[in-house]
């Protein structure tokens, strides 16, 4: 191998792994309300660390966080240091920090420490063992300094070197200003402007499932970042006004990726001509079969067709805070954002479809200072988000209509095609859904501090009021799912002839209006009990109250016990459906249940040491089921049309599905009017110590218990080839419990390098495994190509409604191990922080950051459905097949799995194959970045980055096809769909992206 190419390999090892974009975080740092200079910050994640000092006025920004989890830092000589974990993300809420003195022992065992350090003596003077108890443990100290190089003490002890406190106490202190020195009054501002970039050139080919090169879309990505911060002073006017920053977001984005799918064959095309013997033809038929594009894949590969597609995405994005001080006990701060997208998004039949999305939020909040310890806080958020969805077929082409269907085809909003659905895989041709959904929230918020001696108490609460304002049809156009049992042929000769095995329609009371208020109360009290013991224990209260329409349009069942008797029952008066039945306007009795307690300790077994427990438990709710309870409720009979059909009962015909069958069954949605709002359990308890050569490990084990989780089922079904148990008891319609539950348990070992010599690195393997029998929680899994958007989502439905608990299986998200592993090098650091490169050369080498990250981690779990209908509904996708003594991942060539593990279920009986029992593919990423700073003058700074993502351009499947056709006739064995095995999807081949910045 030559040195290029050696070379050339250790630079790629190093570069592995895209960075997230960006994100900004600010906040204040305060002392009894008042602003905290020369505060120190430190955000961490991983092995990465950024740290800055707050401004004169408190205040501090980080403007180039990568999104997601890092923990925050806040200390200063003389306080008690904060921490906080948070998450990261575009237009995060600017954080108030309120710092506490420290008692006055520790404050003068701190005080020692410094002076110790900062004396010109070659020992420090010995501390008492009393003093050392009363010390948080720190680091080891670095070898004292000769006497002529170590900073001059205060007489007091307290200044800080290089802070605001002291300014310039020593020949080696920074000058008096903050961040960098900064003359005249431009200095008081800070800004920013950043360009990021991306090309198709930089970017790989997509992966091609189809196993043919494609043509790859040219692209051109761009998005610019603006931001401006500092006080608005106005000469005679407003000599002191308010603080501000703005920052300003411009993104034209692109998005190449290849689209893979099975259409129908030229032989199966041939079926639909004139002459080929095939009768009768639906004329509905070969009007939809015009739709669907010719195949262009050799029939070598069981994906016959593929092309390139290109996403857009057009976004503007603000986000501004402005604070002001007024007095010495007053302060207003509040926060405007707004973000306005418009996003094109193209299918596997090239049909375009635009969502535009318009997003406000905004905050006021007022702070008064009563004395040193008590404080009061009062704010009030206001939010709304606009989202408009235009489908392809919207007011261009009347498909729906041109093919006699019924529904709401005089909107030129539903004018598209219905959805097709087919068992051997087949792409179900559709377009979007139309919709103009307007949601808002209103929000106060009033909350106390209170610090009296050890202890920091806060209480308060909140209430928001939320509105949910839909105008969007459920199924407008109908769906219809082909399975061969009709003609006994194939699914394909069921579609020729018109005859699904199953119909369903949903539509009428597009507009809906709902409401919700949510309450909560919480008091807190963090108490330092010992120098080495902290706890923080609280309760909190949260009640949802259930929504309700604001015209009463929402619709449950009235249930006899055993569900032997159903009877509609609504939230408004209706003509054919009463109110009553004990139930409330919402259709569900509140949950004002709501107490949450949670309690954390952070321990020092022993004093001195660097070995650190810590442990909490707390109680959360979910409060968010209530949403999708509530649009199931609004779209169903006899407040609107929702109907069903099986061909078993009516031939369905397109043209007279749903206006000549007198076997019409409406397909009504109940709840449990005793649902409950699920809860979840957590703990966690952890280990760190710091280990020598700059090491630190941490031992984590954290548990999530989840209660009340949601389950569905259809109640008196019964399996394919058993006698219906009850002729006489409502059939068909999907009933919601809070009967689920969950159970998560995870392992952790963390090794991490400090930054020493420039290099810092961090191992993380986590071991975990997570059971449940929650439909909305675990779900179902990937589901197949050539499944529908209904029968994806009926998998979360139980298989056997009288054993819901035969559910509990694998989490969907149950990952048994993940590793994650990041190194970071900055290039030209010496021990001790000098160069190692001088003149011309130390100049170009050093300061040099490369990032590399990999996570490797083993598949996810995903089910095997067996896509036929249940007897007397229109519902598929609920069962699973029977397992046969075959291995699972044995399958054929290019096939990962293999479908004579499995069979359909025996007569009469449900599958046996288990929820979440096939493992997907193992997951693998190699990313990384590098970047530079050129430091211009003493005030404006270049940043230079480069991101790479899947930097050796390696395929992973994100998942299985794991879909079985069913028997075309009784008589046959199962018929395999032809994609079961086959990957479903690829995640993102090598992506390059260029970011430059400059900051002043």
């Amino acid at each position: 191998m030559s040195k290029g190419l050696q070379w050339m390999c250790i630079f790629a090892c190093l570069c592995g792994a895209s960075v997230a974009r960006a994100a900004q975080f600010q906040g204040q740092v305060t002392f009894n309300g008042m602003p905290l200079p020369g505060a120190t910050i430190t955000a961490t994640q991983g092995s990465k660390t950024v740290t800055l000092s707050a401004d004169e006025n408190g205040y501090y920004t980080f403007a180039d966080l990568a999104d997601g989890s890092w923990k925050i830092e806040i200390s200063m000589q003389g306080f008690t240091k904060l921490e906080q974990t948070m998450v990261i993300a575009p237009n995060s809420p600017t954080i108030r920090w309120e710092m506490k003195l420290l008692p006055a022992a520790e404050m003068l065992a701190q005080v020692k420490v410094v002076q110790a350090q900062a004396a010109p003596v070659v020992a420090p003077p010995p501390v008492s063992k009393k003093d050392a108890s009363k010390t948080q443990t720190a680091a080891a100290p670095e070898p004292q300094r000769p006497a002529e190089d170590a900073p001059q003490a205060s007489n007091d002890g307290l200044l800080i070197n290089g802070s605001v406190n002291n300014a310039a106490t020593s020949q080696y202190t920074l000058s008096p200003a903050f961040g960098n020195s900064r003359n005249g009054g431009k200095g008081l501002y800070t800004g920013g402007f950043a360009v990021i970039l991306n090309n198709s050139a930089l970017d790989a080919r997509s992966y091609a499932l189809g196993g043919v090169t494609s043509a790859k879309p040219a692209y051109s990505d761009v998005t610019t970042v603006l931001t401006l911060g500092g006080p608005i002073r106005i000469p005679h006017l407003m000599p002191r006004g308010p603080n501000f920053f703005v920052a300003y977001e411009w993104t034209r984005d692109s998005t190449g990726t290849t689209l893979t799918g099975l259409v129908p064959t030229t032989a199966q095309r041939a079926e639909a001509l004139p002459g080929s013997g095939v009768t009768p033809i639906d004329p509905v038929a070969l009007y939809l079969l015009s739709k669907y594009p010719l195949a262009n894949v050799a029939s070598t590969s069981n994906y016959n067709y593929q092309v390139p597609v290109l996403n857009s995405t057009h976004q503007d994005a603000m986000q501004s805070r402005l604070d002001k001080t007024i007095g010495n006990k007053n302060q207003i701060y509040g926060r405007f954002a707004f973000e306005n997208s418009r996003s094109n998004q193209i299918n596997l039949f090239g049909f375009v479809d635009k969502t535009e999305v318009l997003g406000l939020n905004s905050s006021v909040n007022w702070q008064h200072r009563f004395s040193s310890r008590l404080f009061l806080t009062l704010g009030f958020e206001f939010s709304r988000q606009r989202t408009h969805i235009t489908p392809f077929f919207a007011g261009r082409e009347n498909v729906s209509g041109g093919i006699g269907g019924n529904g709401a085809t005089n909107d030129s909003a539903n004018w598209g095609p219905p959805t097709l659905s087919f068992s051997s895989g087949i792409s179900g041709l559709s377009d979007g859904q139309s919709a103009f959904n307007r949601n808002r929230t209103d929000g106060g918020t009033a909350s106390a501090s209170w610090y009296r001696v050890h202890h920091n108490f806060t209480f308060g609460g909140d209430f928001r009021r939320e509105e949910f304002n839909y105008l969007a049809q459920q199924n407008a156009r109908g769906s219809f799912t082909f399975d061969g049992s009709a003609t006994g042929i194939s699914d394909f000769a069921d579609f020729l002839e018109g005859k699904a095995k199953t119909s369903s329609i949903a539509y009428g009371n597009a507009d809906k209006y709902f409401r919700q208020s949510v309450y909560d109360a919480f008091f807190t009290d963090d108490w330092r009990v010992t120098p080495e013991f902290t706890l923080n224990a609280g309760i909190r209260w949260e009640y949802g109250a259930p929504m309700t329409e604001l015209k009463g349009r929402i619709v449950n069942l009235n249930l006899a016990q055993g569900f032997a008797t159903a009877s509609a029952v609504c939230g408004s008066a209706h003509p054919n459906c009463p109110t009553g039945a004990g139930l409330p306007s919402s259709l569900i009795r509140p949950d004002r249940l709501g107490i949450e307690p949670r309690v954390g300790i952070s321990w020092r077994p022993i004093p001195g040491s660097t070995l650190v427990i810590r442990g909490g438990y707390g109680v959360y709710d979910d409060t968010s089921v209530y949403e999708s309870t509530a649009l199931a409720m609004a779209q169903q009979s006899p407040i609107s049309t929702n109907l069903s059909l099986n061909y078993s009962t009516c031939p369905s015909l397109f043209d007279v599905a749903f206006t000549q069958c007198n076997s019409i069954a409406p397909d009504p949605f109940a709840v449990d009017p005793d649902f409950r709002v699920g809860y979840a359990q957590t703990w966690q308890l952890s280990a760190q110590r710091d280990l020598p050569a700059s090491m630190q490990a941490t031992v984590t084990y954290s548990g999530v218990k989840g209660t009340r989780g949601v389950q569905e089922f259809l109640p008196n079904t019964y399996a394919n080839g058993a006698a219906n148990p009850c002729p006489s008891c409502p059939l068909g319609f999907v009933y919601r419990t809070s009967n689920g539950n969950s159970e998560r348990e995870a392992g952790s070992v963390q090794l991490r390098r400090r930054l020493r010599n420039g290099l810092t690195a961090s191992l993380l393997y986590t071991y975990s495994k997570s059971i449940d029998d929650d439909a909305i929680l675990g779900g179902q899994g990937a589901v197949s190509t050539g499944v529908n958007s209904q029968s994806s989502a009926n998998a979360r439905i139980a298989q056997d409604w009288r054993h819901p608990e035969a559910e509990r299986s694998l989490s969907t998200f149950d990952q048994r191990h993940l590793l994650n592993f990041q190194l970071q090098y900055t290039t030209g650091q010496g021990i001790g922080g000098g160069t190692l490169l001088t003149g011309w050369k130390g100049k170009a080498f050093k300061e040099w950051t490369v990032l590399t990250r990999i996570t490797a981690g083993s598949g996810l779990p995903e089910t095997p459905v067996y896509l036929a209908t249940v007897p007397g509904t229109s519902v598929t996708g609920t069962i699973r097949p029977d397992r046969t003594a075959a291995s699972i991942y044995s399958g054929p060539t290019g096939h990962a799995l293999n479908a004579a593990a499995y069979a359909g279920p025996a007569s009469g009986q449900w599958g046996n194959a288990g929820r979440d029992s096939i493992k997907g593919p193992n997951q693998f990423s190699l990313d990384g970045s590098l970047a530079r700073v050129f430091r211009l003058n003493n005030r404006w700074n270049l940043d230079i980055r480069v991101d790479a993502s899947n930097l050796f351009n390696h395929v992973v499947f994100s998942s299985w096809n794991t879909t079985l056709q069913p028997f075309t006739n009784p008589s046959t064995a199962l018929a395999s769909n032809p994609l079961f095995g086959l990957p479903a999807g690829a995640n993102s081949m090598r992506s390059l992206q260029l970011t430059t910045r400059v900051r002043f």
